[in-house]
């Protein structure tokens, strides 16, 4: 990573992340954004954070959920929180279906 800056609030910010109890892959590869975005889609990562030298500037980190087309700012003091209702919102879109003995779907939420 070139930018000491963005390597130390990278940091800071993994740390607070796994901290918070989140499972946390950080891409710290010397690769164009464009490669590392697809690879997170390709292994599956269901929410993405990306923080950058805009972002950083604006006090603010990208926010990504797999199914969605765009990403949005998140102000950096909430990205907790806002990295907390992402994963909520994945898991209630696609939680497992159990199947009932009869052979039938049934929303495993009861």
């Amino acid at each position: 990573m070139k930018d000491e800056r963005i390597r130390e609030a990278s940091e800071k910010l993994y740390g607070e992340l796994t901290a918070a109890g989140h499972d946390v892959l950080w891409d710290d590869r010397d690769l164009a954004p464009g490669v590392k975005f697809k690879d997170a889609d390709l292994v599956g990562i269901p929410v993405r954070v990306t923080l950058g030298k805009r972002t950083l500037e604006a006090g603010t980190v990208d926010l990504k959920l797999r199914t969605q087309a765009d990403q949005r700012p998140v102000p950096r003091d909430g990205i907790l929180e806002a990295v907390a209702a992402a994963k909520r919102e994945y898991a209630e879109r696609f939680q497992p279906t159990a199947w009932t003995a009869e052979g039938g779907a049934a929303n495993s939420a009861g």
